[in-house]
Formats: structure tokens, C-alpha cells, sequence
């Protein structure tokens, strides 16, 4: 397993994508994370999704056996995020990153119903791995 992350914080957020990884069952896949601000998002957001806005995570799959993906957060906004949910910021950065791991896997929330369901519920069990490693 690779985990490459640039950005301030990158330590501890690969620690959690690593372990993330581990709960998904992909040690053999590589994944990239950038932890950038609005403006960069916002560029990235406005030129593939057609949306000029700062969102708080894109996530872009390779379509490769192991190559998983890139993951891009929005750090500013997990902490106005972190503030108005009332948790940590460690814990929306680690919420982001399972999101947009989940999304990298094949998981989609998009169209509702059962897909939603399942996604979320994925998202809480590598959440609760993540706790139970004291990495949030």
C-alpha cells in the first residue's frame, strides 16, 4: 500500500487513509490526497463538475487495479464543517477522507435510497476504525 498526501497535516491524515485502505480490504492500491483551501477546490470543482464553488472533498479514480485515486480536501471548509456539525476538526478531516475514499471504491450517495444506505453505513464502520486506532 502507497498513500502519497501533500498538505499541512499530512502525517496523521495517512495514517487514517492507510487504515482506511486496510478496512476496505485494498493494501495493494495506491492513493493520493492533496489538503489544499476553497480557492484551489473551487478551481478543481469549477473545471470537473461544472460547479464554481469551494466544495469539501472531489475525489478522481484512476479506473486502474492499483492506482485507486486522487482525493482533494477542502481544509478550510472541514473547519467551518468540524465547527458547525460540533466536532473535532480530526474528525471532519477523517469523515472527508472516508468519503472520498468510499467514493474511489465505487460507492455512490448521489441517487439515494439503498446505494446511500450502504454507502453510510461503510463510512460509519471505517469511522469506527479509525476511533478504534485513536486516530480521531
Amino acid at each position: 500500500m502507497k498513500v502519497l498526501v501533500q498538505g499541512k497535516g499530512r502525517t496523521k491524515i495517512k495514517k487514517m487513509a492507510e487504515t482506511a485502505l486496510k478496512g476496505l480490504g485494498f493494501d495493494d492500491r495506491e492513493l493520493s490526497v492533496l489538503l489544499t483551501g476553497n480557492a484551489e477546490v473551487r478551481e478543481l470543482n469549477r473545471e470537473y463538475r461544472g460547479k464554481d464553488k469551494p466544495t469539501d472533498v472531489l475525489s478522481f479514480p484512476m479506473g486502474d487495479a492499483y492506482l485507486l485515486g486522487d482525493i482533494v480536501i477542502s481544509t478550510e471548509k472541514a473547519a467551518s464543517q468540524a465547527i458547525e456539525f460540533g466536532v473535532s476538526f480530526d474528525e471532519e478531516m477523517a469523515r472527508l477522507l472516508v468519503h472520498g475514499l468510499l467514493h474511489l471504491a465505487g460507492y455512490d450517495h448521489v441517487k439515494g435510497g439503498r446505494q446511500a444506505r450502504k454507502m453510510k453505513d461503510k463510512e460509519e464502520e471505517l469511522m469506527g476504525l479509525l476511533r478504534a486506532g485513536r486516530l480521531i
